[in-house]
């Protein structure tokens, strides 16, 4: 019987969101998924979702960027809202109010180029750097082309509130604590986010991560499953910022998390 055909790739856009802490290293924004969703149910992972139609036509307006990539920044964006009530990568500040009722109007309509004319924002998607493109494409449930994202939100004096759909609870936490709760099961996190959470551990600041970030060639990261004597293991490339680049198979995270 030969192997069924592979899954159609499907665009996707997270940001990884940084904001000052009182002490210690910077935090980034975490949330958790519904238990209700089919992908990733229950798991906690950066605000993020599917690149829309709306996302490249909105994308024709930055001719600068390569068009996929633009379409993912603007996702990122409007997922953030969506999904946290936080509004990034937009070229003026604007206060939580002004975010609420943007964050209103968008679960009303859907896209986010109405939501912009109607606000008279405009968009900065250079606030947005590139930080990996995940495309795991021997998935067998849902095939997602993943680019990651960074952006700085500096003092971090905002506010957050889940959407109660895809998100049921959202939390700041440094890198390095977010390690800690996936150790002890208080949260659960697939591979990817495992993988991104131990690189940006290496990072104190946004802008350790950034200057990282922008010395890597990023290229598509396919996780490669290699049978060895000792078992079978995950493993992706080595070039691409990753402190920990292997992980054995039966012990990469695919249940709910605990509680």
């Amino acid at each position: 019987m030969s192997p069924p055909p592979p899954q159609p790739s499907r665009p996707a856009a997270t940001c990884v969101i940084f904001r000052r802490a009182a002490s210690g290293p910077d935090e980034i924004l975490m949330q958790r998924r519904s238990e209700k969703l089919e992908f990733a149910g229950g798991m906690v992972v950066f605000p993020g979702g599917r690149v829309d139609e709306a996302d490249f036509a909105l994308a024709e307006r930055f001719p600068s960027l390569d068009k996929s990539d633009a379409a993912a920044r603007i996702a990122a964006i409007r997922e953030t809202l969506e999904e946290a009530g936080l509004a990034i990568g937009l070229a003026d500040p604007i206060d939580a109010d002004q975010a609420r009722a943007a964050r209103a109007m968008l679960d009303e309509i859907g896209a986010l180029e109405p939501v912009l004319a109607h606000f008279g924002w405009m968009l900065d998607l250079e606030a947005l750097t590139p930080f990996a493109r995940w495309h795991p494409r021997h998935a067998a449930f849902k095939v997602y082309d993943t680019r990651f994202y960074l952006a700085d939100l500096g003092t971090g004096a905002v506010d957050i509130a889940p959407d109660g759909g895809e998100t049921s609870r959202l939390f700041w936490a440094s890198a390095k604590d977010a390690l800690a709760m996936v150790e002890s099961g208080e949260i659960g996190v697939i591979f990817p986010t495992l993988r991104n959470l131990e690189r940006l551990a290496l990072f104190e600041t946004y802008a350790d991560a950034r200057r990282q970030a922008e010395s890597i060639a990023i290229r598509e990261i396919c996780p490669v499953s290699e049978t060895r004597t000792d078992g079978r293991y995950l493993t992706i490339p080595a070039d691409q910022g990753y402190p920990v680049t292997e992980q054995r198979f039966d012990t990469v995270v695919r249940a709910k998390a605990k509680g």
